[in-house]
């Protein structure tokens, strides 16, 4: 099964998610497009070492940015269909770049990859000042165009009140929520994956 994690806004956490997702499915990790360094590839790779197979990216730019900017710079077009997912006998965790809508190139947008992919969306929340506006926005947006939305991480402070009110917009679960944390390494990941695999097989 192909897992397709974005977020409703960049700097959002995707990478520890991926990270705690990957060893939870015992998935193998893609990042199709990659704007600047450091590589979130490598980045799993320091957390997981050998415990993860990483494929190689599909589009590699050097420009930080939005992948349509950072690509316009390498003097590269972006396109969905020269974008084919790595063949894998595991379950497929694929990061996306930004939220939902940062644009690939003038008509292509990062959510028209996850039926591309043949994904389930996985959607990291942060919790801050102005989180459930975002939130609910990317909710309208997976709707509209029918995403299979597997559930919800939050990142950040626990914040009951904000949870409630963006859950009572979604009939999908809370799959974990990921507490700020001073260190991240492979115990801190092992640990959220454990509490993770328990959601999820409660759910399925």
């Amino acid at each position: 099964m192909n897992y397709f994690v974005s977020a409703i806004g960049t700097d959002s956490g995707k990478t520890l998610a991926s990270a705690i997702l990957t060893q939870a499915l015992k998935a193998d990790y893609w990042k199709p497009i990659q704007a600047g360094e450091p590589t979130d590839s490598n980045t799993i790779r320091n957390w997981l070492g050998d415990r993860v197979k990483v494929h190689p990216e599909a589009y590699y730019l050097k420009t930080p940015a939005s992948p349509h900017y950072a690509a316009e710079v390498d003097n590269i077009r972006l396109s969905i269909n020269n974008l084919k997912c790595p063949l894998t006998q595991n379950n497929l965790l694929i990061e996306g770049a930004g939220g939902l809508l940062v644009p690939l190139n003038e008509t292509e947008k990062m959510i028209d990859l996850i039926p591309h992919f043949k994904a389930e969306l996985i959607l990291i929340a942060n919790v801050y000042l102005g989180s459930i506006n975002h939130t609910l926005l990317s909710l309208e947006a997976i709707k509209s165009r029918g995403i299979k939305l597997r559930g919800i991480i939050f990142n950040g402070p626990d914040v009951k009140s904000t949870k409630d009110i963006i859950m009572s917009h979604t009939s999908a679960p809370c799959l974990l929520h990921i507490s700020e944390e001073n260190v991240i390494d492979g115990a801190v990941i092992k640990r959220y994956a454990a509490e993770l695999k328990k959601n999820w097989d409660e759910l399925d």
